[in-house]
């Protein structure tokens, strides 16, 4: 698991008491999946972690953020599923 950190959650929705804990756990759930650098459509992301497709691309969002690692998000369209995206995690070094 990436080092476990107060994550700096933000936004007009946001309230620290009610959504801190499930904004973090999907963060940390979506960063140990995606950190081998595979492929992924947001369903297969979403089957794996439990976590709805729309917090799946707000994370991933966010994965690239400096104050979330900086990381890189790669996306390409499927070859396997008409219409969907792939994304690949690429983890910054820094």
């Amino acid at each position: 698991m990436q080092e476990t950190m107060e994550l700096n959650f933000d936004g007009p929705a946001y309230d620290k008491e009610i959504d801190q804990k499930r904004l973090s756990s999907q963060h940390y759930k979506i960063f140990d999946l995606m950190k081998d650098g595979a492929w992924r459509t947001l369903p297969e992301i979403e089957r794996a972690t439990g976590a709805p497709a729309a917090s799946i691309s707000a994370q991933l969002r966010h994965l690239r953020k400096e104050r979330f690692g900086a990381h890189t998000i790669q996306k390409i369209r499927s070859s396997k599923h008409s219409g969907l995206w792939e994304y690949r995690l690429c983890v910054s070094t820094k």
